[in-house]
């Protein structure tokens, strides 16, 4: 019988591979590894459990046993994807992507979400798509109207006004910055 496993802290490409390798280096072998999850054919005793445990978090992975945690890595997920590949997406608000990838209410989903991490889905999302601007303005290949374009903005000066807010700069000043003041996808 199969093991579905919880991961934090997947966010990328790159992590569904480190996983998949983390795995097949224990001897496991995965029937899929997608973001936030992973399958094994074998079943796993809790010191199988714990040693993989204990692989994912030397490269920044959490294992998920609290159904909660699950939740909210869920949402996250989601909210991640949506500001990742928005140009992909027919223009649809938070609260229907959100709803919709997780099968439940959001105004269920948004409570517990502000009860386990301190903040809302909606703050999330912001600081979210305020990352991706930083990291489209670094690129230096779109301007500021194309970035806001992109990512969904309904003017520049919205952008600019969501981003000194979380900021505290404007996106012209963090341009002219020759520091990198990003921040990881998993520590927003």
């Amino acid at each position: 019988m199969a093991t579905a496993l919880s991961i934090k802290n997947m966010v990328c490409n790159r992590c569904v591979m480190a996983v998949d390798s983390v795995l097949k280096a224990l001897g496991l072998h995965p029937q899929s590894v997608t973001l936030g999850e992973a399958k094994v054919t074998e079943t796993l005793s809790p010191e199988q459990m714990e040693t993989v445990r204990t692989h994912l978090s030397e490269l920044g992975f959490e294992l998920l046993d609290d159904r909660r945690q699950q939740v909210i890595d869920r949402i996250r997920k989601a909210v991640i994807g949506l500001v990742r590949r928005r140009e992909d997406r027919p223009s649809r608000n938070l609260s229907e992507v959100v709803a919709a990838e997780l099968h439940q209410d959001y105004s269920t989903l948004s409570r517990l979400f502000s009860e386990v991490t301190g903040k809302t889905i909606e703050r999330y999302y912001m600081e979210q798509r305020i990352e991706r601007v930083k990291e489209l303005i670094r690129y230096d290949e779109m301007t500021l109207t194309e970035i806001a374009c992109q990512l969904d903005y309904s003017s520049v000066a919205y952008l600019s006004s969501q981003f000194k807010t979380v900021t505290g700069m404007t996106p012209t000043r963090f341009k002219a910055l020759k520091e990198n003041t990003r921040r990881p996808i998993d520590e927003i």
